[in-house]
């Protein structure tokens, strides 16, 4: 059973909330990918505030603002991304670029194009810290560009000259603050701030890089209106970011960036009410969410003896005005065995992402915890079900 390959079509994850998924015993739990629909209850409570019209004439036009070096940006999408990052604290805006994209995966490779030198001898190596997001490798390679080239852990990186390194933070998989790790001279870096949210970390500074990368799919729960943004300090990688989308694209929906900027809009107003009484706070509410999650979580890692996860130092937010540890959208799961962890929870019908796609050993898993109730809770179930004796003679037969 433990090599038995399952049809994730018929898996239970947080896609299509709205339909009425009755789970059972035998229902398999797709906690792979990070799907955010845990945010939806926040959003129904929002009612017809998020509405967004748009009539049969408008947005027709590829362009957005032709004046503007990212002419394809909504100007209300770009004023509203200010106004946020200047609300929550969390980025410097001011004398940025600031980009749109198709989710922050267009962006991630918009930004190694304009960081290559079409005219260098050699394919600039591209690394990451492990563990590092897994797509990074996959999004490095799949256009197989003679720019750039996947080159791995940013830890055994040692190869001279020109480098770009991809700065997570926090870290997906384990919610770690990070920062570079090379520091050589000839390095560029990007830095994808994808969680660097109130209701994920606590918000200790605004973040000032050079490229940095948000996406609107982990600040509100939003993945399917594929809307990221990078602020970017340089104007000719900005240009050349832009071009990159530009060729690729021809720009980005018009109708996605308008819903953006309405629930974006939203979101900043309800933050006037922070700590209140009538406080209907999107950050304050998710951080709730997901602190109960964690705290579940803990107490059935905690009774196993055989699982570890992650510790977090409290550290004081700016935006919140406390002290808080972080509360990642994943779990970054180990098993004390040595055993495939990812096909010991498949076995146990519970889908996930084992470690050697994030550069480390395969007693690691990444557990999404951004998905329904429901799907959490039967998780929980399971996972507080499986014994070492269990694991030991799954590992026999392995």
């Amino acid at each position: 059973m433990v090599g038995q390959a399952y049809d994730t079509k018929n898996s239970v994850s947080a896609t299509n909330p709205t339909e009425n998924v009755v789970l059972s015993q035998g229902s398999i739990i797709n906690l792979d990918q990070g799907d955010p629909t845990i945010f939806e209850s926040y959003w129904r409570k929002m009612g017809d505030k998020c509405t967004t019209e748009i009539s049969g004439t408008d947005c027709m036009s590829y362009f957005s603002d032709a004046g503007n070096l990212c002419w394809f940006l909504e100007p209300q999408l770009s004023d509203t991304i200010k106004r946020l990052h200047r609300t929550v604290g969390n980025a410097v805006t001011e004398d940025r670029y600031v980009l749109v994209g198709t989710g922050s995966t267009q962006l991630f490779q918009a930004a190694l194009y304009a960081l290559s030198s079409p005219s260098g001898n050699e394919s600039i190596s591209v690394v990451c810290a492990a563990p590092y997001y897994s797509s990074y490798k996959e999004e490095t390679e799949f256009l197989q560009s003679g720019l750039y080239k996947w080159a791995g852990d940013a830890y055994a990186f040692d190869k001279d000259g020109p480098y770009i390194e991809v700065v997570t933070s926090p870290n997906n998989p384990d919610g770690a603050i990070r920062e570079a790790v090379v520091n050589r001279e000839e390095g560029k870096l990007i830095h994808d701030l994808a969680y660097y949210w109130p209701q994920y970390t606590s918000i200790t500074r605004p973040a000032d890089y050079d490229i940095m990368l948000f996406t609107f799919s982990k600040s509100t729960g939003h993945a399917g209106s594929r809307i990221g943004w990078a602020l970017v300090k340089d104007k000719v990688v900005a240009r050349k970011m832009t071009k990159f989308i530009e060729v690729s694209s021809i720009g980005v929906s018009k109708e996605s960036q308008l819903r953006a900027a309405k629930i974006l809009g939203v979101l900043i107003e309800n933050c006037q009410h922070l700590g209140t009484a009538d406080s209907d706070n999107f950050f304050e509410y998710s951080q709730g969410l997901l602190t109960k999650r964690w705290e579940k979580l803990r107490d059935v890692v905690k009774n196993s003896q055989i699982f570890s996860l992650p510790k977090y130092p409290q550290k004081w937010c700016s935006f919140t005005g406390k002290y808080t540890e972080s509360r990642p959208g994943f779990a970054w799961l180990k098993c004390k065995a040595d055993i495939d962890f990812e096909i010991l929870l498949r076995s146990h019908k519970i889908l996930t992402r084992g470690g050697e796609r994030f550069g480390v050993g395969r007693q690691y898993v990444r557990i999404s915890l951004l998905s329904q109730e429901e799907a959490f809770n039967l998780f929980l179930e399971r996972l507080s079900a499986i014994k070492g004796q269990g694991i030991i003679s799954e590992e026999n037969h392995m």
